[in-house]
């Protein structure tokens, strides 16, 4: 048996010697394809600097050429203007010269003075001996001293660093997560930061290779990201990012693990009235429901079907509940199928338009079968009439409250299970509907009621910041918001 050990762990290091050599085989061959790639993006960008200069050194000739003409032809303008003007002074002095012959002195008195007057203004005493323009090119020439230093100092493009996420930065709120990261290095080539995060139920790394794939956000230019809208139906979540200029991906940066818990559960359609179709958070009103069972003894049977999937621990799971029977009668109840024991938690059900009858709450597990939300001393819920009027109230020990407020169409609803309190909001406005204050006993299981339509709960929900704000102003205010357990008292 040792030598069978020995020989089975000898065969399955060959295997890993093997599989690492074919690994080697291969990134040898990815190197030899991604070198000549490189060379070959290295003679385009290379191939793309010649154009550029070959375009730069035509334009500058074409304007040498451009400026060479035209000195020329100002030259030769300046040149053909003297040569007419020299040519006007000779014909002048040889006109001077024949008068000197003239013997008859009224004759000549006449011919000098005339000869006096074309020399006075004669062009050649106004005409400019200087060039117009000078000969000097020297004012075309470049100077390529500092783009060869630069051409000089050209390296291939470094890999960014890994960069460092700042967990006191980063920021979990609302169903929201900012993620705050920081360069340990100025690197003015960065172009963009792709941002990686995947979901785990484990302080730290998935422990489980590949349990949950990495999400990613690419093409972020900032040092920070918000991913908003999140459900938080597992307890953390892992980060990375990593930097990237234009040809290359830095290291991710190490993994942080930021905490995500909230409230999650689904409706436990194992002991809901027959008469309400229960799909994970939904719940809709079905008349039929129960008409095709067999009755025996006027009770009716159990229908069958698998119980939700486990979620916690079987100390703080309905699914004990099990073997008790359905709701029936008027219930028409569903509740969640995992128990508030301790700590703050929130959630939210939105109910169709043509919802006719609702209730939204809380309950003891000993709610009994034919029970309705807030008719006993061990629920409490808030409850929405849309048949015929609307009427909305607050209902618990079979007392009732009416709210004069208008009916929302999402409602939030805050357990603080320590705290003693039971609140419910406007989800959107973040409104406060009514409160109540007692001392919970037992774990909490939240209960729905529904007739004629349907219900959407939204669990993995954080307790928005705007009702902590709201609640901090009510223990504030000692006394200032109405309880119907203190009515009932």
């Amino acid at each position: 048996e040792t030598l069978q050990r020995i020989v089975s762990t000898l065969a399955n290091k060959n295997d890993e010697i093997n599989n690492f050599i074919d690994m080697l085989n291969h990134t040898i061959r990815n190197v030899q394809v991604n070198s000549s790639n490189a060379i070959s993006e290295l003679d385009e960008e290379f191939d793309g600097l010649y154009s550029i200069l070959d375009e730069m050194k035509g334009s500058m000739s074409n304007s040498i050429q451009q400026e060479e003409a035209r000195k020329i032809q100002a030259l030769q303008d300046q040149l053909s203007q003297c040569s007419n003007v020299l040519e006007s002074s000779e014909e002048l002095l040889e006109l001077a010269a024949q008068s000197l012959d003239i013997k008859d002195p009224v004759e000549f008195l006449k011919a000098a003075r005339q000869i006096k007057d074309r020399v006075t203004m004669a062009s050649a005493f106004r005409i400019s001996l200087k060039p117009k323009v000078s000969d000097s090119m020297t004012h075309l020439m470049v100077d390529f001293t500092l783009e060869r230093r630069m051409l000089q100092a050209v390296k291939f493009l470094p890999v960014p660093k890994a960069p460092e996420i700042e967990p006191a930065a980063c920021l979990v709120a609302d169903n929201c997560i900012t993620v705050s990261w920081r360069m340990p290095e100025e690197d003015s080539r960065i172009d963009h930061f792709v941002l990686e995060y995947r979901k785990t139920n484990f302080d730290g790394l998935p422990r489980v290779k590949d349990e949950q794939r990495w999400e990613l956000i690419d093409y972020i230019k900032a040092t920070e990201y918000t991913l908003s809208g999140l459900k938080f139906d597992t307890k953390y979540m892992n980060f990375r990012v990593q930097a990237c200029n234009k040809a290359v991906a830095g290291e991710y940066s190490d993994p942080v693990t930021l905490e995500t818990k909230a409230f999650v559960f689904s409706l436990d359609s194992t002991s809901s009235h027959l008469n309400l179709k229960v799909e994970d958070t939904y719940v809709e009103w079905d008349p039929t429901g129960g008409k095709g069972q067999e009755k025996i003894k006027g009770k009716e049977n159990k229908r069958s079907g698998a119980p939700s999937p486990k979620r916690t621990s079987v100390s703080t799971r309905s699914s004990m509940r099990s073997s008790r029977d359905r709701f029936t009668g008027e219930s028409y109840t569903v509740l969640g199928d995992t128990a508030i024991e301790s700590g703050q938690h929130y959630w939210e059900v939105r109910a169709q338009k043509d919802c006719k009858s609702y209730s939204v709450g809380v309950t003891y597990r000993n709610l009994g079968k034919f029970d309705q939300l807030g008719k006993t001393n061990s629920s409490w819920c808030i409850h929405i009439n849309n048949w015929l009027q609307t009427t909305f109230s607050a209902k618990h020990n079979n007392k009732t409250k009416t709210l004069d407020i208008p009916v929302p169409d999402r409602i939030g609803v805050y357990c603080d299970f320590d705290g003693g309190q039971l609140a419910f909001y406007n989800a959107n406005s973040k409104e406060l509907l009514h409160t109540f204050r007692t001392k919970f006993t037992q774990p909490l299981l939240p209960g729905f009621m529904i007739w004629c339509g349907g219900l959407t709960v939204s669990t993995g929900l954080q307790v928005p910041s705007a009702v902590k704000t709201l609640q901090r102003s009510e223990n504030g205010l000692s006394g200032s918001t109405s309880s119907l357990n203190n009515i009932a008292q």
